[in-house]
């Protein structure tokens, strides 16, 4: 089954803070080339993230056009807005 949009966005962000924790566990052994490698994949993750993000945004505001209004995003959420 393939993975879907929001899935892969919310694997990136952990993949970039994983990527963060070693950039850290490295730079405080004194490996700052290691250190710094990891930081750039964190970077990278974290783009790939937000860009990913920003399509779903894309399309949700897309579909509430098509659809006449904005969706709820908090139903659910709130058990006063049901």
């Amino acid at each position: 089954m393939p993975q879907s949009t929001h899935d892969r966005a919310a694997e990136l962000h952990n993949l970039a803070a994983h990527a963060h924790a070693a950039a850290a566990t490295a730079h405080g052994k004194g490996d700052h080339l290691t250190a710094h490698e990891l930081s750039n994949q964190a970077h990278e993750h974290s783009m790939n993230a937000h860009k990913l993000a920003e399509e779903l945004c894309t399309k949700a505001a897309n579909s509430s056009k098509a659809k006449g209004g904005m969706p709820e995003l908090r139903a659910g959420l709130n058990p006063s807005h049901q």
